[in-house]
């Protein structure tokens, strides 16, 4: 059984010698593979640094543009093996989850991918923030609805499901292609051990989230509901993404913000009412975090979310299976 270890990048110079050692150590474990190095417009010596290294690296060209979306597709168009294992440049893939991955996949077919722990090394406490991601459902053990982080995929089940991941899509991706496959039948699982280490980016809250706002991260959404507008799956993916209802109450709150100067008898007393329903959630968050900063963050945050879903629900697509720009760079492989 041979793996096709897909390495989704974008200026990751820092990691990605590490994250390529750790595949192709991985790799050999299992009896071999390829390592894919899909690139969405590096800046800097991301695929300097990748092409020396025995694997396959491969760049977007114009007018292709990154997307969270992108960069597993990218690799999977170059990719050829049986199974597909999904990663970033900024991990270390445990040196014995494929092993066990695969066996997992070979004991239950109708297993369309298998993942395991994301365990995040920019933390002052790891062990707090496992048992978090352990707890929130799209991370908990056993039968899961998305592979957040990634994983591996089964390559059969994810031709069927049309394409291995939507070039459209700024965010929401993983949960797009679980839901794809489920409703082909398929499930998800997820070990309880190790699948890689992740050395993300930190940043403060509010820088976090005006990069979302600029990467159009937080358009995700609105582009997920716009992929599955009229498909058989449409009806499951309105069931099982709650922040759905948490946007409809906002807008809600919105208009009502907006509406209550209008229905009230004088206009004094109107913006009186507007204020009142505009602290009212700032205040319930801010007792259930038991801080005022975090309360006044969440509802800026529903703010920025609920204007970027618009934005991505209209947004015109381009074909998800679609060839994608792009080119191999020389080097080893």
């Amino acid at each position: 059984m041979s793996v096709s270890v897909i390495m989704k990048t974008l200026n990751e110079e820092k990691r990605i010698a590490a994250a390529i050692e750790s595949a192709l150590e991985a790799l050999q474990a299992v009896g071999g593979g390829e390592v894919i190095v899909a690139d969405s417009g590096s800046r800097d010596r991301t695929v300097e640094i990748a092409s020396g290294y025995d694997a396959k690296v491969v760049q977007i060209v114009a007018p292709a543009r990154p997307s969270c979306g992108l960069g597993p597709q990218l690799g999977f168009q170059y990719s050829g093996c049986e199974f597909v294992c999904l990663m970033d440049g900024d991990m270390i893939l445990d040196p014995g989850f494929l092993q066990e991955a695969l066996g997992y996949l070979a004991a239950h077919p109708d297993c369309a991918g298998v993942t395991g722990h994301v365990v995040e090394m920019n933390v002052e406490n790891l062990e707090f923030t496992r048992r978090v991601r352990r707890a929130s459902p799209e991370n908990r053990t056993g039968a899961i609805d998305r592979m957040n982080g990634g994983g591996l995929y089964r390559r059969e089940a994810v031709e069927k499901a049309g394409y291995f991941s939507d070039r459209n899509l700024h965010g929401y991706e993983e949960f797009d292609l679980g839901v794809r496959l489920r409703a082909l039948g398929f499930t998800l699982h997820r070990l309880d051990r190790p699948f890689v280490q992740h050395f993300g980016h930190t940043l403060n809250a509010y820088a976090l989230l005006v990069r979302r706002w600029k990467s159009k991260y937080l358009r995700g959404v609105g582009e997920l509901l716009r992929a599955a507008w009229g498909k058989p799956y449409f009806g499951m993916l309105l069931k099982e993404l709650p922040e759905l209802r948490l946007w409809a109450v906002v807008y809600g709150w919105i208009a009502a913000v907006l509406v209550a100067p209008l229905l009230a008898p004088s206009l004094a007393l109107g913006l009186a009412a507007s204020l009142a329903i505009l602290a009212l959630p700032v205040a319930a968050m801010s007792l259930k975090q038991k801080s005022l900063s975090l309360g006044v963050y969440a509802v800026v945050a529903w703010l920025f979310h609920a204007a970027a879903l618009p934005l991505g629900f209209f947004h015109p697509r381009l074909k998800p299976e679609a060839w994608i720009e792009s080119k191999q760079l020389p080097g080893r492989a």
